[in-house]
């Protein structure tokens, strides 16, 4: 499997900490959350957590307050097609290849529900043929983007598919949830909305970068399911965070690492560039002191969460997307992402 394009997409107002700051205590959340809620809130929207600004689907952040099951479920049912599609639209660009000539569309998202599902919205805006294969993954958190390639490359080997698009999406901001629980109220700080799509194809394109994906692991653990997953309470997603992330994503980053160097007959002094969610700073931290990494091994991932925090599943998409527009070496990358479950996937790209 290569990959022939990358697209993304996200809302056009961006909203940076000190306005979401604002936001939160000129709304009524600030007088119903307790005093040590509205601290944890003004510490991480205050200090340096590694992220600047988020882009949301609203038009002002008091839309955001506004949280029931209508209200964010709209959101989700609004911008979720039209986010996916952008993000779709560029990359078929960036392909130079015309919608008809994919054979099916993968769309991954945790942030909200549709049915049917977004790949028809995806179908419908983009032109793509009626005859195409559409699978919609939900559920894979974080996650998601590692087995959506997973699936497209088996469509791609299997000779079903000569052009797979690759579609994640997520409208965080459809799955707000406020309490006092603070890994909720931390959770609120950190995800963004956005979207990321690739066209992955059979056969390498000689007009652009060759970059091709040599292998995959992944690891799922329900033993730590309570560790990093959604909930629903009152009609509405809740983000359980628990302190235990961080540590739990680098180990599992750094087993399926090792599991797919040993089968490629490889060493982790071969990989050149790291693709990798970010999920937050202190989890870039705990991975780079797992692996061994010098800071500027994630420099990617850090601007990334910098200018959009998480934004979940498309996180990936817009690491990679950095790495290849800046023209990183060439080589054997890593790309990896972990989320709910607990799971953690990853894969082997070799770049020329």
């Amino acid at each position: 499997m290569y990959l022939s394009a990358i697209g993304t997409a996200v809302p056009e107002k961006r909203y940076d900490k000190r306005a979401c700051w604002d936001a939160f205590t000129n709304s009524d959340w600030f007088a119903r959350l307790n005093d040590r809620s509205t601290a944890i809130v003004k510490l991480v929207l205050s200090r340096d957590n590694g992220i600047e600004a988020r882009h949301l689907s609203v038009d002002t952040l008091a839309e955001a307050m506004a949280i029931d099951p209508d209200t964010v479920q709209a959101r989700f049912a609004r911008h979720a097609p039209a986010l996916a599609s952008e993000a779709g639209r560029n990359a078929l660009q960036r392909a130079e290849l015309d919608a008809q000539s994919m054979d099916a569309v993968i769309v991954t998202t945790c942030t909200g529900y549709l049915c049917p599902g977004l790949t028809g919205y995806v179908i419908e805006r983009l032109g793509l043929r009626r005859d195409v294969l559409a699978f919609d993954l939900v559920g894979q958190g974080c996650a998601g983007a590692l087995p959506n390639w997973q699936l497209a490359n088996a469509l791609l080997a299997s000779g079903q598919c000569a052009h797979v698009l690759s579609v994640c999406v997520e409208v965080s901001s459809a799955a707000m949830y406020l309490d006092d629980d603070p890994g909720v109220l931390i959770s609120a700080c950190l995800f963004g909305d956005g979207s990321g799509a690739a066209v992955l194809s059979r056969k390498p394109s000689a007009a652009r970068r060759r970059v091709e994906w040599r292998g995959t692991a992944s690891l799922i653990d329900p033993s730590e399911r309570e560790a990093l997953r959604f909930e629903h309470r009152g009609g509405l997603l809740r983000n359980i965070l628990t302190r235990t992330v961080p540590r739990l994503a680098a180990g599992y980053v750094h087993e399926i690492l090792n599991n797919c160097l040993r089968r490629a007959d490889l060493k982790q002094a071969d990989v050149t560039e790291w693709i990798l969610h970010a999920g937050g700073r202190d989890v870039l931290c705990a991975v780079e002191a797992e692996l061994g990494l010098p800071s500027s091994a994630l420099r990617y991932s850090r601007e990334t969460l910098r200018e959009y925090g998480n934004l979940s599943s498309a996180f990936v998409y817009f690491v990679l997307d950095a790495a290849l527009a800046e023209g990183a070496a060439g080589g054997w990358w890593w790309m990896s992402a972990f989320g709910a479950g607990f799971t953690c996937h990853g894969a082997l790209l070799e770049v020329e």
